[in-house]
This record gives C-alpha cells, structure tokens and sequence, in this order.
C-alpha cells in the first residue's frame, strides 16, 4: 500500500520568485510520486527564516499535527533539508514520518541502482548523510536532563552505531576507489584507440535516455519517472562520416543537486569531466526549460566542465502546438539543434553537429604497409575506417580515416 503523503515547501522571505517556488513544489511533487508516494495534500509556509527546533513555527507546526491526524497521513515530505534537531522535533510534534529533499532524493536512488558500483554510491551517499545527525542524536540525549537513565549503554549503543557507520563508509569508500582505478584503466585503453567520447548530459527527464536509444539502438530503460539513468552506460557508434565514437548516458541533474550527492557521485559523473563532447538535452516543452538548463549549467561547473565542447539538443518539439517556442530558444543559444527524440525527428541534423565538433579527431592518412605486417591492417579496420585498400608483393596500400592518435603511430608507414 502506498504511503499517504503532504507535501510542505518553505518560502523564506530573501529567497525565490514565485516562479521558482510554484516549479519547486511541482518537482517535489514527482518526486514524491517517483518514490512511490501517495500525495493527498501540498502545502506551503512562508516564514523569514528556519527555526533551529522545528524548522518552521510552533503554530504551523501544530497546524500541520492536526491535518495528519484528521487526514490519516503517514509522511510528511519537506521541500528542504532539515538538521537532525529538526528532524527529531518534528516527528515527535507530527507523529508520523518525516522526510526531507536530500532524504527523498537518495530513496529513488536507491530504487534505481543496479550495478554494484551504483549501489554503493547510494549507501555511501545516505551513510555521510545518516552519520551527523545521528551524532546530533547522541549529543542530545547526552543532555537530557543528565543524571540516571541518559547514559551508559544509550549512549554507548549509539557510539557503536556510529562506529559500525564510519567503518561502513570507508569500506565502500575504498571500494569504490578500486573500481575508480578499474575504470581509469579501461579508459587509458580506449584512449590508446582514442575513440572520441560523447556524453548526454540534461535535467532529469529531459530524454536523454530516449535520445540515446535513438541514436544507438540500444535498450536503455526509458520512463516517466526521474532518475531513471543512475548507472552510465556506453556504447560504440560509427558516425556517418565513418568517424568512430563513444557515446555514455548519465544520471540527470536536478535543481539544487545536494553537495554531497554530486560527491558521492563523482566516480560516475567524472565520465562528463572526461568527455570530448557533451550533448546537452533540455526539454524544450517544459515551461521551466531555462531554469533547467541553468541548473544543469551549474552542476557542470561544480564538476569542472562548464568550458567542455558542448551541443544543445532542444528535445521533446513534438510536443509543442508551434515552432516559435523552438525558434525562440534557437535565437537564445545559437547552434541548437531543436529534435524529438521519441519520434527520431532532426536526428541526423544534430548528428552534423557533432561531427563538426569532432572535426580533428580523424585523420585521412596514406600507407604503405610491410606484407608481414597483417596485424596493422586488422588494427585499421578495428579502429578507422578503409576507403581503399591494394594488396601488392611489396606490401599493402591503404588509404583510411583514422582516429589521429592511430594515425600517430602508423605515421612511419605514411606515403604520398
């Protein structure tokens, strides 16, 4: 049975338009249902700033008790982060479960994980966000009144708590570092061909998983729900100028992606920092499209790539009632490409893109290779692409686009 949920955004007087608090409880929303959540009611509360008990005010607080009770509510989701203090102050208050942003965001995580280095990121990420306020815990029953009863093994149970989490985390700390340095060699192999790498970047939801499976005829599972990329996948690619490629789905990004997420999740998003090329897709459907792509724009500068090559996919025109919505965010950000993933529209125009952004990473290159020397024209074949190919007593003749660091190594061989 689902989860009978009400949803709370906190509007702080110094912060947010209105706009952004109406898209703010919109997202919360989905992300509510995304985790499996029955949402009953939405509420706001506007306040000049958090309280260090509750969060927010006594009254509202009391208010919100008795809509839990009357409506038979089992969660209270809070469009915030909350300490803690807070936490425990309002579970006591509302009787019911109390979640926060951070919380609900690393639940669909944890749904959506399926390989083990995604699996470990997720509990790595909700250990780091347990530890402190479980010591805040700690601390607090320490306090209570001191005397009998408030020590000893309470308090010894939760340092033991806290140890078995500390360990935990720099098991899968350590865990994830040996995966890190697996992938690190996998990638000095592929750079040893170095076959250009593509990587779809975009909100979450934008269709970036669909417009992968269009572009490679993949089966990367597709929903409407968020977060339904969590483990990259990648996949080799021949251009239609012949150039070989890499192309690598990602997670999504979201309007203010929790610090610690972003860490936590370095080990994959650190395939974006590596990228030669970032397609960047944005639902160009959604009224919040700008504020989307700026989000996006913001996570790629906390992991360093905001300066990396990148084409704009405005996606999703086939739910649009005109071109001018298209139009207009063409004139926004020249060079997009406007294409509808789903229905495969304009694909092979955003495809020209991307080939002239390559441009420099193929070479065309004539050789002349030793008869003995058969291995070179099956590495030729594996990594490039022959336009023409003479087999001669003294030797092989191939005239072939090649990756330029394959081309590097064959230079020896190179004829006029």
């Amino acid at each position: 049975m689902k989860e009978r949920a009400l949803l709370l955004t906190v509007r702080f007087d110094s912060q947010k338009t209105h706009r952004d608090i109406v898209e703010a409880q919109r997202e919360l929303k989905e992300l509510a249902l995304t985790a499996g959540a029955d949402v009953v009611l939405e509420e706001t509360c506007r306040r000049p700033e958090a309280t260090p008990n509750l969060y927010i005010g006594e009254g509202k607080a009391k208010q919100l008790a008795d809509v839990v009770a009357s409506e038979e509510i089992h969660a209270v989701i809070f469009n915030n982060d909350l300490s803690g203090t807070q936490h425990k102050n309002l579970e006591r208050v509302l009787q019911v479960k109390v979640i926060d942003r951070t919380q609900l965001i690393l639940d669909i995580f944890a749904r959506r994980a399926r390989s083990p280095e995604g699996k470990a990121q997720v509990e790595l990420a909700q250990l780091e966000y347990r530890l402190p306020r479980l010591s805040g815990k700690g601390t607090e029953l320490s306090r209570l009144g001191g005397g009998i009863g408030t020590r000893g093994p309470g308090e010894q149970k939760l340092e033991e708590d806290r140890r078995r989490i500390r360990d935990r985390i720099k098991k899968l700390k350590d865990d994830l570092k040996a995966l890190a340095m697996r992938r690190k060699a996998l990638r000095s192999r592929r750079d040893e061909v170095s076959l250009p790498t593509i990587v779809f970047v975009g909100y979450t939801s934008a269709g970036k998983s669909t417009l992968f499976n269009a572009l490679t005829q993949s089966g990367q599972t597709v929903s409407a729900g968020l977060f339904t990329t969590l483990d990259p996948l990648a996949r080799a690619l021949t251009l239609p100028n012949h150039q070989k490629v890499v192309f690598s789905d990602t997670v999504g990004f979201i309007r203010d992606l929790p610090h610690h997420l972003i860490e936590a999740f370095k080990a994959t998003l650190e395939e974006v920092v590596q990228a030669d090329l970032l397609v960047h897709v944005l639902d160009i459907s959604s009224p919040y499209a700008k504020e989307h792509y700026a989000s996006v724009c913001r996570v790629l500068d906390e992991l360093g790539a905001q300066d990396k090559r990148t084409v704009l996919a405005l996606n999703k025109i086939d739910l649009l009632e005109g071109e001018e919505r298209a139009v207009y965010f063409q004139g926004q950000y020249p060079g997009a490409v406007a294409i509808s993933a789903l229905q495969k529209r304009n694909l092979d125009e955003l495809v020209r893109h991307i080939e002239n952004d390559l441009q420099g990473y193929s070479l065309e290159i004539k050789l002349k290779l030793p008869i003995a020397r058969m291995d070179l024209v099956d590495l030729i074949y594996s990594q490039g692409h022959v336009e023409d190919i003479v087999y001669g007593q003294d030797g092989v003749r191939v005239t072939a686009l090649l990756p330029a660091i394959v081309a590097e190594k064959l230079k020896e061989y190179e004829t006029s």
